[in-house]
Formats: C-alpha cells, sequence, structure tokens
C-alpha cells in the first residue's frame, strides 16, 4: 500500500561532506514500510514536479518515523537539505519491494552497500539481527559506521585506505576472508556487477538493490527499466521496472 502524505520534520543534521540525515514523523507510512524500500519526497518548487526518491535507512513503526539518509546531488536534494524541525514535507511511500528478510532467516547473511547505497542496510541488519555480516564501502569520510557497529559484525573497506581495508567491498570480503549463505547488496552498478559474478562463482544466492535515476516512482512510465533475463508482463520485453519491480532483485534475474 502506498499513499501520499504530509509529513512533519523531526530533525535534520549534515552527517558527513554533503550526506544528511533526516527523521521524519508520517502517520502512515512508517507503519507500513520495509527495510529496502523508498519514499519519494516533493518539492515545494512549483518547477520541479517530479519527486526525488530516497531510500529508507531506519524505520521506527511503533513511533511512527523514518529515517533518510541522502546525498545532496541536485537542487531537490539541496532544497531537502535546508528543512528543520517543525518543517512540513509531502511523501509518497512505502515504494518498492523491499529485501527478502525471511530469505536470510537461520543463515549466514551478509550485507553490502557502497557509498549512498550504504544507508538502506541499516534496517536491513536490524531486522535480521545482530549475527549479521556487514560490509559497509566508502570513498573517505564514513558515515552510520557506529550504528552499523552496534547491528553486526561490521567490516569497512575505504578507496583511500583511511580505515578499513584499502580499496572496495569485494577487497575487504577477501582481506577478511568473509563467508555467507545469502547477500543483500545495494551500491553503484560497478560494484553490484562484482557482487553477482561472485555470488555466481560461489554459488551464493544475492539479492541486491538497484540505484537509479527515476521519475514517476510507481511504475508507470518506464524512464527506470534495466535489462531482464525474462520478459516483463508489464511491457512484454526484457525490461525490469526498477521502482515498481524493484529496486530489489535477485541478480540472476537481471543483466547488469
Amino acid at each position: 500500500m502506498k499513499i501520499k502524505e504530509c509529513c512533519t520534520v523531526e530533525s535534520q543534521e549534515c552527517i558527513a561532506k554533503g550526506i544528511y540525515s533526516m527523521w521524519i514523523s508520517t502517520k502512515v507510512i512508517a507503519k507500513e514500510a520495509k527495510a529496502g524500500q523508498f519514499i519519494s519526497l516533493f518539492s515545494k518548487d512549483g518547477s520541479r514536479l517530479l519527486p526525488r526518491p530516497i531510500s529508507l535507512c531506519e524505520i521506527d513503526r511503533e513511533g511512527g518515523r523514518l529515517r533518510i539518509v541522502y546525498r545532496v546531488a541536485g537542487a531537490g536534494t539541496e532544497e531537502f537539505s535546508h528543512l528543520k524541525a517543525g518543517d512540513e514535507v509531502d511523501i509518497l511511500g512505502p515504494l518498492g519491494n523491499g529485501f527478502p528478510i525471511e530469505e536470510g532467516k537461520g543463515k549466514r547473511v551478509m550485507l553490502m552497500g557502497g557509498g549512498i547505497g550504504v544507508p538502506p542496510m541499516l534496517q536491513t541488519a536490524k531486522d535480521l539481527g545482530t549475527d549479521t555480516i556487514i560490509c559497509c564501502g566508502y570513498r573517505d569520510e564514513l558515515f552510520l559506521n557506529e550504528e552499523f557497529a552496534a547491528a553486526g559484525d561490521l567490516h569497512i573497506a575505504t578507496e583511500d585506505g583511511s580505515a578499513g581495508v584499502k580499496g572496495n567491498v569485494m577487497d575487504a570480503v577477501r582481506e577478511d576472508h568473509l563467508e555467507a549463505d545469502v547477500i543483500f547488496a545495494c551500491g553503484p552498478a560497478p560494484m553490484l556487477r562484482a557482487i553477482k559474478a561472485y555470488g555466481l562463482e560461489k554459488g551464493i544466492p544475492c539479492w541486491i538493490s538497484m540505484e537509479e535515476k527515476m521519475a514517476c516512482g510507481v511504475g508507470a512510465c518506464l524512464a527506470c527499466v534495466c535489462q531482464s533475463t525474462e520478459v516483463d508482463g508489464h511491457s512484454h520485453v526484457h525490461n525490469k521496472r526498477i521502482c515498481k519491480d524493484g529496486p530489489v532483485f535477485l541478480s540472476t534475474e537481471i543483466e547488469l
């Protein structure tokens, strides 16, 4: 179920260069949300008609709150970064399918996040439990690392080597000798491509959340399609709509 709701900003802070963390109070959306889903935020500027999709970092279902952690990447997210406690914002959600938490129950699960694909792995880790292996990749400056350390067995990779293993998440997997039965991942396409190849080599099922620019966010416009290995029932071609059919897919369902 998705609804459009006028929500209230509870708090916002800058947690790294260009990275903001916002808690939003909702009446309905938080109760329905699942790890790996996203919401669309609407600008108050009438010239920006399309909402901006942002993944959910944390979900407080009992308290009716959502946390988003996002990078300022354009005029829309720049506008959101100036919101403060008490301000109102229109959001649509929850959107997408989220991670299949049941697939990880009773198994060794490794969560892998890269860049702005790191935030959605936090609620996923909380829903899975503290036995989860978490591997986060950063360019340089860390964020959310303390929350991840409390949520599971955290391993870090940085491109400049300033923290953890120097390199990317796959370098951390090899250097730290990490093993898993199931992988959940979110990040840029090159990272997901490498994880898919690793999963195929090791026989590990991988559920990946794809980052893609979206327009409508509800599957109507076909602006965020990816190539799939099977024919899509909506468009009748080898495409999947990331916003509607995803953003989480079994890696073998799509081409990267």
